[in-house]
């Protein structure tokens, strides 16, 4: 574990990741304070330019950037991880049980996972939406939704490799249970494989949010949304660039250092590469 944690310090990309990261907790947690203004206070200084009072500029209503992409994190952040921690929950669930168990319960679930994969994420959320209709914890579940079978997939495919090992099969002939089975061996061998899509599709979550507010289907007006400031940020972007521009930088730096950590702590995981990247 210290040998792994040196070599994630080692790397400066995952580094940049990891501040970034951190940078983006404190604004969760403590977004009114780090923030200069009320995210939605209006102000008859629309569309005014970076300043002293008013760090990224103003939009059309007066309300500060900054602050606004500073209350921001709260909702990319919460429905880009907690998306892709309920596809990962209910995927994993789905995907241990179709390869421990096989045979018809097998095919059931792929073929619900084949029909799912069919369809673009992007739409996937879309047709959610529709359903379930617009909010931002409805956006949460249309993209929890939307990954739970690229988690079904990663998942079987794991349990496959490991259902008829030597150390399972003992555990049968010892009279150990399907649940003891599944929770005491398999879950332990895949969970390194869990944690690096975690950390890679949570940039997908963000990004998927990002999209879908863009679109008018995520959070509404007025609340704080990276995805739903770009999308009025293009609307002016002949007369006044910053209100898309800094909405837009703050979904690529979040979405690069996801994918910074997410790509070491594959290699470091991954035996065969350790070597190459301690060198």
């Amino acid at each position: 574990m210290k040998k792994r944690l040196k070599l994630l310090l080692k790397d400066r990309l995952a580094v940049f990741g990891i501040f970034i990261m951190l940078l983006l907790l404190l604004c969760l947690l403590f977004a009114p304070l780090l923030a200069s203004h009320s995210p939605s206070d209006q102000t008859r200084d629309r569309y005014s330019n970076p300043s002293k009072e008013h760090f990224f500029g103003t939009d059309k209503y007066g309300r500060d950037t900054f602050s606004r992409i500073i209350y921001g994190t709260r909702v990319s952040l919460v429905i880009g991880v907690g998306s892709v921690l309920l596809g990962g929950l209910i995927g994993t669930i789905l995907g241990i049980i179709a390869g421990f168990y096989g045979g018809g319960t097998d095919k059931i679930i792929m073929a619900i996972t084949d029909f799912m994969m069919s369809f673009p994420s992007v739409l996937t959320g879309v047709i959610v939406l529709i359903i379930l209709g617009q909010g931002t914890y409805k956006l949460m579940i249309a993209i929890g939704i939307a990954f739970i079978p690229r988690f079904i997939r990663l998942t079987r495919a794991d349990t496959l490799k490991i259902r008829n090992s030597e150390y399972i099969l003992a555990a049968e002939a010892l009279g150990a249970s399907s649940l003891q089975i599944i929770v005491k061996h398999i879950l332990p061998n895949i969970s390194s494989s869990l944690l690096v899509m975690i950390t890679l599709w949570a940039a997908s979550g963000i990004r998927l949010e990002a999209g879908l507010s863009f679109l008018g289907l995520g959070a509404q007006p007025p609340t704080p949304s990276w995805g739903l400031m770009l999308k009025e940020g293009t609307t002016a972007i002949l007369f006044t660039q910053w209100l898309a521009f800094f909405p837009g930088l703050a979904i690529f730096i979040t979405i690069l250092s996801f994918n910074f950590i997410g790509d070491t702590v594959r290699n470091i995981i991954d035996p065969r590469l350790i070597t190459d990247i301690s060198k």
